[in-house]
Formats: C-alpha cells, sequence, structure tokens
C-alpha cells in the first residue's frame, strides 16, 4: 500500500479500465501537442490545469500535524533521492 491516494492497479478505486488510456500515453500525447503548438496555444491550457491543481489543494483542509507530516516525508523523499543521485554520480 503507498502513501498516496491514488487507488493501486486492480484495486476497486484504479482507473486502469480499457476505456481510459494510461497515463503515461496521456503523458506522451502532451508531450507531443506541445511540439507541435507555439507556447501561446498550449501555455494558457497548461497554466490552467495548474491553477486548477493548486486550487484544488489549497481547498482541502489539512491540519498543522498533517501539513508537518507532509513535508517531512517530502524532505526524507527529497534527501533519498539526493542521495541516489549523488551515489551513482561517482560511478
Amino acid at each position: 500500500m503507498s502513501d498516496s491516494r491514488t487507488p493501486e492497479k486492480g484495486s476497486a478505486g484504479a482507473d486502469d479500465g480499457p476505456e481510459r488510456p494510461p497515463r503515461y500515453e496521456q503523458v506522451i500525447r502532451w508531450a507531443e501537442y506541445i511540439k507541435a503548438q507555439p507556447p501561446e496555444v498550449w501555455g494558457p491550457q497548461q497554466n490552467a490545469v495548474v491553477n486548477g491543481q493548486i486550487e484544488s489543494a489549497q481547498a482541502v483542509d489539512v491540519s498543522a500535524e498533517d501539513t508537518k507530516r507532509i513535508r517531512e516525508f517530502a524532505r526524507a523523499e527529497l534527501d533519498e533521492a539526493a542521495d541516489f543521485d549523488t551515489e551513482h554520480a561517482e560511478r
């Protein structure tokens, strides 16, 4: 079980049915789209998505304790990633 609110693949809440392509394919399609379109076209679209995500995050009622726990988790993950990068850069 992960610490994510995203349902795990195959679980009852997962969105991995045949009617919806995997997120990876959507990311590839977006990358191809922004390569083919000027920033004036895709920039406002991307801004709308990001702004929507920020507004959604701000609307969630998170306690100070939860905020601290989330920050500590993020800090530990970033430290672990930095350690991994340092170890593999030395090789």
